[in-house]
């Protein structure tokens, strides 16, 4: 079972709680956490880029010249990939769909155990008692971030329920992202350098997650 350091919103050491070791002691496959972190950012993906074929751009609706007898090369319109300001051949398109095929949920879930697991080896996992801020102010979440045993300025913290205080509060700060527990994936967790989770939060994925 792996042990769990607790600390109030103080940064003092309130005392320890156990986890399974299924969700916080998984030894980490970089094939599959690249394969499911790309699964996540490709169903997120909107392509942008987006370049006209001959038969977008506007004019050269007339032939050029004629098609024979002026010793030029033929040419049928104006707007052709060979001409300036013309159409462009096999170009970038908004229409590309890069989201793919549901990706297992066993998958899923062993690529968010993994990146757990490596939170709490690399002491980067901070447990407090309870996420509850005495009001809604950002400099009320910079305290309790400055208590902490914090390392890093890129923080996600993870409630055991939606608070929306704590949004708020993280709303203004860029490195500061707020979720619920239970909604956390891989790609979440590995994005941030530290995750602060509550002692209820830590309940909830040991029971989604075992």
């Amino acid at each position: 079972m792996a042990t769990l350091t607790v600390f109030n919103l103080a940064g003092k050491e309130t005392g320890k709680v156990e986890a399974s070791d299924k969700v916080f002691g998984v030894k980490p496959n970089k094939d599959l956490l690249y394969q499911v972190v790309l699964w996540y950012q490709n169903q997120r993906r909107k392509p942008y880029a987006h370049t006209k074929t001959k038969g977008e751009v506007r004019g050269g609706g007339a032939k050029p010249w004629a098609q024979k007898g002026t010793g030029r090369a033929r040419h049928g319109s104006i707007r052709g990939p060979q001409w300036r300001k013309g159409g462009v051949v096999h170009g970038p398109r908004k229409e590309r769909d890069y989201t793919s095929s549901l990706l297992p949920v066993k998958m899923r879930r062993k690529a968010l155990a993994m990146s757990l697991s490596d939170k709490l080896s690399s002491g980067n996992l901070v447990v407090v008692d309870d996420l509850k801020l005495p009001e809604l102010k950002t400099k009320a979440l910079l305290q309790i971030l400055g208590a902490l045993p914090v390392k890093h300025h890129s923080v996600l913290f993870a409630t055991s329920k939606k608070d929306a205080v704590v949004e708020k509060a993280a709303r203004n700060l860029p490195k500061i992202d707020v979720s619920v527990a239970t909604s956390l994936n891989a790609e979440q967790v590995l994005q941030k350098k530290v995750l602060v989770l509550d002692t209820a939060g830590v309940e909830a994925l040991v029971k989604q997650l075992s």
